[in-house]
C-alpha cells in the first residue's frame, strides 16, 4: 500500500483554515484541478456519510465520502468510492494545529492506497503535487484573499472614534439618539470592528422598551452586524485584522460603527455573501436554522402553519419548510403580505376574516390541523394556535409581537397530546461549535439557494427610531437594516 504525506504551514489563524476545509462540497472553490462538485441525495456539507460527486479540470468524475469530522480536532478523513483514476481503497486524513509561536496554521495531508502495478510512482506524485502542494497553494492565497488591506493609519492598535445609538431610559422609539462612541484597543479575546450593516430585529424592540433585560440604561442596542477586523486581541486565532466578519449575539450594543467585543462568537463571512445580506439574514437566518432543524425538525409531508410569514424569519422558515418536504400555511394579515408570503413558498395563506383561523386551518388539512405551529406573535394567537394544532402536533412559540402569553394551562394541551416549546435564541447559539454548525448549513442553504434573503427595508443609523416604528407598526416585509450613515451617503 502506498502511503503519501504532505504538511506546509498556512500563515493564517487556524479557524479561517478550518472554515474553508470543513466545507466538504467547498473545494470546487479553491481547489484548481476540481471544476464541479455537488452533494448527493441533498445531504449536509458537513453530515458523516456524505458523499461529492465531483468532476476534475481534466475530466475525471470522481466520488468521495466523509468518514468522520471533528471541529474541536479540526480534523477529517474520507475516502474514495468511486474514481475514473485507478486510486484504490483510498483513504485520506486531514489534520489542522495550531502554531505556537505565531497566529498560522500547520496542516498534514495523508493518504493511503493501492495502485495498479507499474503506476505507483505516476499516482503518489498525482496524490502529492497534483492533489496537496496545489490545494496548500490554493488554500494559502485564498487565506491572503479574505484579508482586506487595511489602512497605514489603522495599521496599530488603538481606541476608534465613532457613532452609536443610545438608550438613557426604557420606552418608546423616541428613546433612541445618536452620539458619539469610542471603540477602545481590543484586550484579550476581543476584535475590534468597524461596522459596516447592522440587522434591526424585533428582540432590539423588547430590549428597548425594558420588556427584556439584555439592556441596561444607559446602554447601546442591537444584537447583529458585519463589519471589517481593524484590530484582534491576544488569543484570537480564528480572526484576522482585515476580515470581512459577522455576529449574532449578546451582549447587545451593535447599533454602532465602531464596536469592540468578546471575538469568540464572531465569525468570518463567505465569499459569496455581501455585507448588507449578512446583515439581513444572520440572525433571522440562524433562528430559522434551528427551528426547522433543531427545535422540531421538519420531515416531509407535514403540515406547517407559519405566522408573520411575510417578515424576516418567518419568509425564511417558508422557504426552508417547503423546501424540506412540508405543506407550508402561512397565517398573516393582509394581501400584499400573502403575496410575499406566497412567494417565499406558502402552498395555502389564511387571512383575517369570518372564520376562525383555526377552522381555516382545518378546511384546508381536511380536519388534520397542523402538525407544527411557528408562532411568533404570542398573546393574541395562543389559544387560536392550541386549536389549530394535530393530534400530537408541536406549538413552537418563538415571538410575542402582541405580548406574553401570560400564564396558561396546559391542560388544555391534552385535548390533542400537544407538544410546547419556547425556544431561546441564546441557548442555541452561545458557544463557538454551535454556532459554527448552524452558520455552516445557513450558508450552505444561501449558496444553493434553497432560501433567498429579502431586504425590505434599509435605514441610515441615524434613523434607528423610524426603522423601530416601522418594525413595532407591522409596516415592514423581509428583513430590515441599517447603514452607518457616512456610507449610506456614500451609495446615495
Amino acid at each position: 500500500m502506498i502511503t503519501v504525506q504532505r504538511s506546509t504551514v498556512i500563515d493564517a489563524p487556524i479557524q479561517v483554515v478550518w472554515d474553508i476545509l470543513r466545507d466538504f462540497n467547498g473545494h470546487d472553490r479553491w481547489h484548481p484541478a476540481v471544476d464541479t462538485s455537488v452533494v448527493d441525495d441533498g445531504k449536509r456539507t458537513d453530515q458523516i456519510g456524505a458523499v461529492r460527486n465531483f468532476r476534475l479540470t481534466s475530466g475525471e468524475k470522481i466520488r468521495e465520502q466523509l468518514l468522520s469530522l471533528s471541529d474541536r480536532d479540526h480534523f477529517f478523513r474520507y475516502a474514495i468510492v468511486e474514481s475514473d483514476i485507478p486510486l484504490q481503497n483510498y483513504v485520506a486524513e486531514v489534520s489542522l494545529k495550531p502554531v505556537t509561536d505565531g497566529n498560522a496554521t500547520y496542516w498534514s495531508w495523508t493518504s493511503r492506497f493501492n495502485s495498479p502495478e507499474g503506476r505507483e510512482t505516476e499516482l503518489a506524485d498525482l496524490v502529492a503535487d497534483g492533489v496537496y502542494e496545489s490545494g496548500f497553494a490554493a488554500i494559502r492565497a485564498r487565506t491572503q484573499s479574505l484579508i482586506t488591506p487595511v489602512s497605514p493609519s489603522l495599521a496599530t492598535e488603538k481606541s476608534l472614534e465613532g457613532v452609536a445609538i443610545h438608550v438613557d431610559r426604557h420606552g418608546g422609539p423616541e428613546e433612541l439618539y445618536s452620539a458619539p462612541v469610542m471603540a477602545p484597543a481590543p484586550g484579550p479575546g476581543e476584535v475590534q470592528i468597524r461596522q459596516t450593516a447592522i440587522g434591526v430585529n424585533f428582540i432590539d424592540i423588547y430590549c428597548r422598551s425594558g420588556y427584556f433585560d439584555l439592556l441596561k440604561p444607559p446602554g447601546v442596542p442591537g444584537m447583529e452586524a458585519v463589519g471589517i477586523v481593524e484590530a484582534v486581541g491576544t488569543n484570537v486565532r480564528h480572526l484576522l485584522r482585515g476580515q470581512r466578519v459577522g455576529y449574532a449575539c449578546p451582549p447587545v450594543g451593535a447599533y454602532a460603527t465602531v464596536r469592540t467585543m468578546n471575538a469568540a462568537l464572531v465569525f468570518p463571512l463567505p465569499d459569496f455573501l455581501d455585507d448588507q445580506t449578512a446583515a439581513a439574514v444572520l440572525l433571522k437566518g440562524m433562528s430559522a436554522e434551528f427551528l426547522v432543524h433543531r427545535v422540531h425538525q421538519i420531515k416531509k409531508g407535514e403540515i406547517a402553519l407559519i405566522y408573520a410569514p411575510a417578515g424576516g424569519v418567518g419568509r425564511l422558515l417558508c422557504q426552508w419548510a417547503k423546501h424540506l418536504g412540508a405543506t407550508v400555511i402561512g397565517a398573516t394579515s393582509s394581501e400584499e403580505k400573502a403575496r410575499v408570503a406566497r412567494a417565499a413558498g406558502a402552498h395555502h395563506v389564511i387571512l383575517p376574516g369570518s372564520q376562525s383561523l383555526e377552522k381555516q386551518v382545518m378546511d384546508i388539512t381536511g380536519d388534520h390541523g397542523a402538525d407544527v405551529i411557528y408562532d411568533a406573535v404570542g398573546r393574541d394567537s395562543f389559544a387560536h394556535s392550541v386549536a389549530a394544532l394535530a393530534t400530537c402536533g408541536h406549538l413552537v412559540s418563538y415571538g410575542q409581537a402582541s405580548g406574553d402569553i401570560g400564564a396558561r394551562d396546559i391542560g388544555s394541551l391534552a385535548s390533542v397530546s400537544a407538544t410546547l416549546s419556547r425556544p431561546n435564541f441564546g441557548h442555541y447559539t452561545d458557544t463557538p461549535e454551535k454556532v459554527a454548525a448552524i452558520t455552516t448549513r445557513l450558508f450552505e442553504a444561501i449558496e444553493r439557494h434553497v432560501i433567498s434573503v429579502d431586504i425590505g427595508n434599509i435605514f441610515s443609523l441615524s434613523q434607528a427610531s423610524d426603522a423601530h416604528r416601522a418594525l413595532e407598526g407591522r409596516k415592514t416585509t423581509g428583513s430590515t437594516i441599517m447603514i452607518p450613515d457616512e456610507l449610506r451617503k456614500g451609495t446615495s
